[in-house]
């Protein structure tokens, strides 16, 4: 259920009520999802819709207004957008992770704030990772004080969903040298929002280059991110959950359309049978994609109950927190391999036919082969067997 909070906002008031929500944007979302992708059309109607069924503040606790669902909700929820449309899926998860990292860090009057701007309907996007920098954690953005005033320079690049965003989350260099998480209005001066992403896949993102000159920002929607790291807490899990939720989200779709084309396709000479739904061989790969899917579904529902359990306690140990991304981070291996496989034996399975380009079925495959590249598995495979054989604890980051 929800209710109507504005002239066109609801609050989720419920697990339900979200999974219902989803299901009426994904449906939306999936009727120009086509065009949009060969197009590089950005979604702002579906994403107005998405905030207007109030899925944006579905984890904000229930103290601050929010509905404050089951993480494992909330992964059904992912995966429901992006099985009709993995780049309206993704643009969300920012906003998610986001709210938090503040929930962690901020006041009780910082997240008073910005918990009823999202339940307003408002959306947050960050400025992704810096381009020429040596990794994606370094950062060349800073914040500079002057009398009394305070200003972000810099350039972003990655920064997913940020054209649809009324709030940008920066993180900068403090000039005492650690780095904090700015909360900029879109509309400040010196912001500039470039819609130059390129990718062959998950195309309408919106996750382009953000410039930031001379921005001046508000000093109470500044957070230290050092406070992250005071008390143990899942939050790498909890980021990389979403992940796993959208190429969970992918696979599906892929496997759906996978059964679609093989109705149609024809059959292969050799194989003395009257349609291509009967070939052995086909039958075999149905099969297998089948078990990777479920197994892919099982493993995020099994992360995301344990997170749930998390919940429940009032502190969590660092035993605790590295036991959820060693649980999330075998849930992203199989959904990595789910949707780059499914996707790939959709276009074998379906034949010559379906690399036409008004079927598109070719998107699942970028879209997966893009969204993938994200968080590479070949490390997550590296952090489980560090941990079952030399019991060492993940690295406390938003990527494990």
């Amino acid at each position: 259920m929800s209710h109507l909070i504005s002239d066109n906002v609801h609050v989720v008031e419920n697990d339900q009520g979200a999974i219902n929500a989803a299901y009426q944007v994904a449906d939306f979302a999936l009727e120009g999802r086509n065009e949009r992708d060969q197009k590089r059309l950005l979604p702002f109607a579906e994403m107005d819709l998405f905030s207007a069924k109030g899925l944006g503040g579905i984890r904000i606790p229930q103290k601050f207004g929010g509905a404050f669902v089951s993480n494992k909700t909330l992964a059904h929820v992912f995966r429901i957008l992006n099985k009709a449309d993995s780049s309206v899926g993704q643009i969300p998860q920012n906003q998610i992770a986001l709210l938090n990292m503040i929930n962690i860090m901020g006041t009780e009057q910082q997240k008073t704030f910005i918990f009823n701007e999202i339940l307003q309907g408002k959306r947050l996007a960050n400025g992704g990772p810096e381009r020429h920098t040596k990794d994606t954690k370094t950062l060349n953005t800073t914040l500079t004080i002057k009398n009394n005033r305070y200003f972000v320079d810099g350039e972003k690049f990655y920064s997913t969903g940020s054209n649809f965003a009324h709030w940008l989350a920066i993180k900068a260099i403090h000039p005492e040298g650690h780095v904090v998480l700015t909360i900029i209005n879109r509309q400040a001066t010196g912001v500039e929002i470039i819609d130059n992403w390129n990718g062959f896949g998950q195309r309408t993102t919106s996750s382009g280059t953000v410039k930031l000159n001379q921005v001046e920002i508000d000093p109470f929607l500044i957070f230290d991110e050092r406070l992250l790291s005071n008390t143990a807490n899942y939050r790498g899990a909890y980021s990389q959950l979403l992940q796993v939720a959208i190429d969970v989200g992918i696979a599906e779709a892929a496997f759906a359309d996978t059964l679609t084309a093989v109705q149609k396709a024809r059959p292969i000479v050799d194989s003395h049978v009257e349609k291509a739904s009967f070939e052995h061989y086909t039958l075999q790969e149905v099969g297998k994609s089948n078990v990777l899917l479920d197994a892919a579904i099982l493993l995020l529902d099994e992360a995301a109950e344990y997170l749930d359990e998390l919940d429940l306690l009032d502190e969590i140990t660092d035993k605790q927190a590295a036991q959820a991304s060693i649980l999330v981070a075998e849930a992203k291996i199989y959904a990595n391999d789910a949707a780059l496989h499914i996707s790939e034996k959709l276009l074998e399975l379906g034949g010559s036919r379906s690399s036409l380009s008004q079927h598109n079925l070719d998107q699942h495959w970028r879209n997966a082969r893009v969204h993938t590249l994200h968080d590479p598995v070949r490390w997550k495979l590296h952090a489980l067997g560090d941990y079952y054989l030399n019991h060492t604890f993940p690295a406390r980051h938003a990527w494990i």
